[in-house]
């Protein structure tokens, strides 16, 4: 017998909904063949086998809830594929020959505590053939499964060093959070939505940012007038293609375009180091139903603004949607967070951890001005750019808001 279990989707998953079956009771599953739908806290992905069998129980009903990471969800009887190989009869001096893992021996040893240890046959077979723990190695295939080429690279590696783990801190005492009774709401007074996955998570990263992220806001105003004239123009010659440029696209480009001009500004903090990014992987902040999640758009950079407007917009509803796959919304470099839409003039966000930086974009709005000794009418909008004071100090924060304005206000430098 075999427990398929309930697979951790992305890195902070703890507890998914097990929204759809693919198979039922007496299918025959290989390994790779998707069995599941599983909602996550940031999207709906398909769920692959990673055994071969028949699938004796399915033990967690369609619709369940808070179904917790490591929880049995189906359990197959059998074996697929060819038998274990028969070990050789022992001599009386010479050492046993090698052998392939029998399957209880395999399970056992794919087994760390609770937590099931997803590789493909092909790898499992390698790293026992190679003396290899699987447990100390990082999947490269699909939701982090261990592959042949995963094994084959730790093979290859020289060993590590040695590294001092120092003890964790004892604990804090916590006292319970109040009731609404206690804090004095009659029962019959409100009505009380459950938190979801996503709702669970994004409060607790965001209270551990807001905590633990030693951070800074930078607010400045941009001139936006040219960029709406030159916004105009663009989507006049894309009419054609019914491709629409929004405002949040030049920004995003101009974000990107930015990030080179400032490197320093492209960086997170890790305990390992600095990490300088390469590209622009520009994370942008949607809003959806019980949350917020950021799809990225990798190497903004390089792209241009026809391509930036489809690929932002196909990645904005298949969020809503929850339909994104863990790639696309996993380790961008810098994040947006546009409320311009909503007429909210000037906010700051929360940062986006691991990242160095995230920028809040207000709305666009005439305001009078001074030029030259005259009061004159111009189009301005606020941003501010909140930056982790372990990796962007002051100067360099300004310096990626002054090459960002300089893009905005002058939108031709964007594409030239």
């Amino acid at each position: 017998m075999t427990d398929i279990l309930m697979p951790a989707l992305s890195p902070t998953m703890e507890e998914g909904i097990l929204a759809k079956w693919l198979v039922k009771v007496g299918d025959s599953v290989r390994s790779g063949d998707v069995i599941a739908e599983i909602e996550t806290d940031k999207a709906t992905m398909e769920v692959e086998a990673v055994d071969e069998g028949v699938v004796e129980a399915l033990l967690v009903a369609e619709g369940t809830e808070g179904v917790k990471v490591n929880t049995p969800i189906a359990r197959l009887s059998g074996e697929g594929g060819p038998p274990a190989a028969t070990p050789a009869p022992p001599q009386p001096v010479a050492a046993p020959a090698p052998r392939s893992l029998d399957p209880a021996v395999e399970k056992a040893a794919l087994e760390k505590g609770s937590e099931r240890i997803f590789a493909s046959p092909l790898a499992r077979r390698l790293a026992a053939e190679r003396g290899l723990d699987l447990a100390t190695l990082t999947g490269s295939g699909p939701h982090g499964r261990i592959i042949r080429a995963d094994v084959e690279a730790a093979a290859a590696a020289p060993p590590a060093r040695p590294v001092r783990v120092e003890a964790p801190a004892p604990a804090l005492m916590s006292t319970p959070a109040p009731s609404l009774a206690q804090l004095g709401y009659p029962d019959d007074s409100y009505t009380l939505v459950p938190l979801d996955g996503m709702r669970r998570t994004v409060a607790r990263r965001l209270t551990e940012s807001a905590r633990d992220i030693p951070h800074f806001p930078l607010t400045i105003d941009v001139e936006i007038d040219a960029l709406l004239a030159a916004r105009a123009r663009i989507n006049g010659l894309l009419e054609p293609r019914g491709i629409k440029v929004s405002v949040n696209d030049l920004v995003i480009k101009a974000a990107a375009l930015a990030l080179k001009q400032v490197p320093e500004a492209n960086a997170s903090f890790t305990h390992e180091g600095i990490a300088l990014h390469r590209h622009a992987d520009i994370s942008m902040a949607v809003a959806v139903e019980g949350g917020l999640i950021t799809p990225i758009l990798r190497r903004a950079e390089q792209k241009g603004l026809a391509d930036i407007a489809l690929e932002a917009k196909d990645l904005a509803e298949r969020a809503r949607t929850r339909k994104l796959k863990p790639e696309e919304f996993q380790g961008g470099t810098f994040s947006i967070s546009n409320l311009g839409m909503f007429g909210i003039r000037q906010f700051g966000s929360i940062i986006n951890p691991p990242q160095g930086a995230i920028l809040s974009v207000g709305a666009g709005e005439a305001r009078a001005v001074i030029r030259d000794g005259q009061v004159v009418s111009r189009t301005l909008m606020t941003v501010t750019l909140t930056c982790d004071h372990r990796v962007i100090d002051g100067a360099i924060g300004a310096r990626w808001l002054a090459a960002f304005r300089a893009l905005i206000e002058d939108p031709v430098t964007m594409i030239v």
